[in-house]
């Protein structure tokens, strides 16, 4: 199965690809490790995202998607605009999970990998949508109910 793990930061969309296949994980290259929204009041910037998005699941045949859930209130909400973005890819059509940052460090604590970012070919600001997305793929394996 091939996941696509974001990360949401402000009015921009931290990418992964991260495939279980035969028992193993791969990190596809992908053109794309972050897509921006420079205006997001715009009408026109939410679609565009939302269609960038759709021609990276198409392009790449990801099959679900999963997002670092941010918090609503409190010192480290996530902004209006993150809010807007996710609404955008939870409205493509295609599974989209969210998980919290306590069952995304559970998962991968039962899991632990012994491979460092860099190693994989990502870029160091990509470890959290490769995180979410790791965690994820965990949970499906190993049939964990823990997200929430």
């Amino acid at each position: 199965m091939r996941i696509c793990g974001v990360e949401l930061k402000g009015a921009e969309a931290i990418i992964c690809l991260l495939e279980y296949e035969r028992g193993a994980f791969n990190v596809p290259d992908c053109r794309l490790r972050q897509i921006s929204v420079s205006q997001a009041s715009a009408t026109e910037a939410i679609r565009g995202f939302q269609f960038t998005f759709s021609k990276l699941i198409e392009d790449y045949k990801i099959e679900q998607i999963v997002i670092t859930e941010r918090m609503q209130k409190g010192k480290f909400a996530g902004s209006a605009t993150s809010f807007k973005l996710e609404a955008a890819l939870q409205l493509l059509d295609l599974p989209v999970s969210l998980l919290t940052t306590t069952t995304i460090k559970e998962l991968i604590k039962r899991n632990p990998l012994d491979v460092s970012i860099e190693g994989l070919g990502l870029k160091k600001f990509q470890q959290g949508a490769f995180n979410v997305a790791y965690a994820e793929q965990n949970r499906i394996i190993y049939h964990s109910d823990d997200a929430e």
